[in-house]
């Protein structure tokens, strides 16, 4: 696929030197994000059952000058969609040809009979409609130690992560298949209890496998209560999926979750904490404006010749389904909730 000016193709995601050469050019980009690297892609694609496109813009030497990971969603509720990046908060365009690079995921939706393309971050291309109002994002920098970042917490706030270290609890980390077996129990629980779709299992495997990531969890009396899989990236800890069971609350385990993950993602050397996105006025935003981070208004561009999906959860339409899935027992709401959720991408 070509336009003017650079050379723009379709990536060849089988080849690992392909792979390695985006996968470094993403790494030394400032603006870089787990979810514009290979490995996120392929772990939605193995994860969800959907297709992985990656376009890369090369110059006249062949030396890549922009990419945009592409997700191929295809689900019979909520329609077909290109999203970069599938599954995650943040993609779109990274470094140059922004444009002709969106142009050319444009052609490639058209080639796939797919009527809508959606970036998830990156420049805004020409004539796209741009939507600066509906999400919010939390970043803030790590403090140098625990004291230190307990002030850098609002008091409120603060008073709850010191009731939680006074508890008995123990914090553990890992990778192995026993602790992502727990951690999606207790997430499948907890996005259960919020009346939302759980991913698949497989899809959390993938991206542990493929990515530098671990899972870290909270555990009392030997059962865990809290857990969170995290992503580390340019010296920035994600915190993606998390959750918590119904005895979290009262234990403190969640204020406990994140702290934890605060210190050990110092103690990897990472120097930033981002808390992901949040729906504009809702109570996760407030949440995280607590632990004393202000929220940003994250940029997400479309182009769509059928309109854009309908996928908000706060959209009216969906509060009955809402209820409803809220009342499922955790193990219907595990077999139910992969087919939904791997459409949503």
């Amino acid at each position: 696929m070509t336009t003017g000016g650079p050379n723009i193709r379709v990536a060849d995601l089988a080849r690992e030197t392909e792979c390695a050469r985006i996968d470094a050019f993403v790494t030394a980009q400032a603006e870089g994000t787990p979810f514009h690297l290979t490995g996120w892609l392929k772990a939605g694609a193995a994860g969800c059952g959907q297709t992985a496109h990656y376009l890369i813009a090369e110059g006249g030497e062949g030396a890549i000058t922009g990419v945009l990971p592409l997700s191929e969603i295809r689900s019979p509720l909520f329609g077909a969609a290109m999203v970069s990046t599938g599954f995650g908060v943040d993609g779109g365009v990274l470094g140059q040809h922004g444009d002709a690079l969106a142009d050319a995921a444009w052609a490639l939706a058209a080639e796939r009979k797919i009527g809508s393309v959606e970036l998830r971050g990156g420049s805004v291309p020409d004539g796209w409609t741009a939507d600066a109002d509906s999400y919010l994002g939390f970043v803030r920098p790590l403090a140098a130690d625990d004291e230190a970042e307990l002030k850098a917490i609002p008091r409120k706030q603060r008073a709850e992560v010191r009731k939680a270290l006074s508890q008995e609890l123990e914090v553990v980390t890992g990778r192995d298949p026993a602790m992502l077996a727990e951690h999606y129990r207790i997430y499948a629980e907890s996005v259960r209890n919020l009346g939302t779709p759980v991913f698949p299992a497989r899809l959390f495997r993938e991206a542990v496998a493929r990515l530098d990531a671990d899972v870290l969890t909270v555990r009392h009396g030997g059962r865990a209560v809290a857990s969170v899989l995290n992503l580390y990236h340019g010296g920035t800890v994600y915190p993606y999926w998390g959750g918590g069971t119904q005895a979290a609350r009262g234990l403190r385990a969640n204020d406990m979750m994140y702290f934890a993950l605060m210190r050990h993602a110092r103690a990897r050397g990472c120097r930033a904490f981002d808390f992901g996105r949040s729906k504009v006025g809702t109570g996760a935003a407030a949440f995280k404006k607590n632990w004393g981070f202000e929220g940003r208004p994250l940029v997400y561009a479309s182009r769509s010749a059928t309109g854009p999906r309908a996928i908000n959860p706060l959209d009216p339409k969906y509060a009955l389904m809402i209820a409803v899935w809220k009342r499922l027992p955790v193990w219907a709401a595990r077999l139910a909730g992969p087919p939904i959720a791997r459409g949503l991408g």
